[in-house]
This record gives C-alpha cells, sequence and structure tokens, in this order.
C-alpha cells in the first residue's frame, strides 16, 4: 500500500497569516520547587520567542475555519477530526532581501526554519484548537517552504495555508 493509494477527503483548510516559527529545541532555565508536591525539577525554556505566537495565530485561524455558521448569535463549531488523516503545509516564509527580487529562489537558509519544526508548531496549534482529536492522527504529511508568489498556494505574506484530509480505505 503507498499513500498515494488511499482515498483523501479534504475537510478544512486554514489560512494563516503570520510569520511561521519552528518548535525546536528547549534550553535549561534552571530548577523550580513545585510548590504543591515539593518536587524540585528542570525548567526548559523554548528557544525561539516566536512559536508561542505562531501558535495562537494557528489555533485561532483554526477555530475560525471549524466555525460551520451560527445559531443565533453562537457559533457552531464542527466536531474534531479521528481517524487516520493526511496534511498538506505550505509555508510561506520571508524572503531575504539579499535574495534575487526576479529569479525564483528556495526558501534554505536558517532564517525560513526547518521545515519539520514548523510543522511541529503547527500542528501542535492546530491540536489546541481541538480541529483534530490528536496530532498523532496525522500519518501523511506533504510540506513546502516558499516564498511570497513563488508557488501556486503561497500568499501574498509569510503564513500558511494548511488542508487536512481524512484517509479512507487502502485501494
Amino acid at each position: 500500500m503507498t499513500i498515494t493509494a488511499l482515498e483523501r477527503t479534504l475537510c478544512l483548510t486554514i489560512t494563516v497569516h503570520g510569520r511561521p516559527a519552528p518548535q525546536g529545541s528547549k534550553k535549561y532555565a534552571g530548577h523550580r520547587r513545585n510548590a504543591a508536591s515539593g518536587r524540585i525539577s528542570a525548567v526548559l525554556v523554548e528557544q525561539s520567542k516566536r512559536v508561542k505566537p505562531w501558535r495562537a495565530l494557528v489555533t485561532a485561524a483554526t477555530r475560525e475555519a471549524l466555525t460551520g455558521g451560527h445559531i443565533g448569535d453562537v457559533p457552531v463549531h464542527r466536531p474534531p477530526l479521528d481517524g487516520p488523516l493526511a496534511a498538506e503545509v505550505i509555508f510561506t516564509v520571508l524572503k531575504p532581501a539579499s535574495a534575487p527580487k526576479r529569479k525564483r529562489t528556495y526558501p534554505t537558509t536558517r532564517h525560513s526554519g526547518d521545515i519539520d519544526k514548523l510543522q511541529r508548531s503547527t500542528f501542535d496549534g492546530i491540536a489546541d484548537a481541538q480541529a483534530v482529536t490528536d496530532d498523532s492522527r496525522i500519518i501523511h504529511v506533504t510540506a513546502i517552504k516558499t516564498f511570497p508568489g513563488e508557488h501556486p498556494d503561497a500568499l501574498d505574506a509569510p503564513g500558511a495555508v494548511i488542508r487536512l484530509y481524512t484517509l479512507g480505505e487502502p485501494r
């Protein structure tokens, strides 16, 4: 069975506007005592200060995409996706000022982030919005990093287009 042999159905499209941030390594920030249990544990903090705002943007955009209408003033949300899922993510990242203006280039610098760490922060934001029962349900991922206007699905400014698919039975 190959992933391409799976039947997939588009269930949710999320458009996030803002600068994608990679969720990666943690750095040691000392030890703290838990007031309730009295235990001492190491404190680890995210190295990138941009992760928290990016995840919040993804969560907000996902909640907006989940709204299936209103009953009066109350929004009606779709239930979380469950079962095997596929994700397609197009990250639009900032093009450096030093990059050629009229020539297509690839976002291969550290400034654009590692694609696997960009996925991690994005999928955690989707899970925070309760669009999926758990992000471990995503079994197939297609991800692209591109600059604005250099891919058919690229945004005009930094952000991401995320498509979530349910997967059917293998053919």
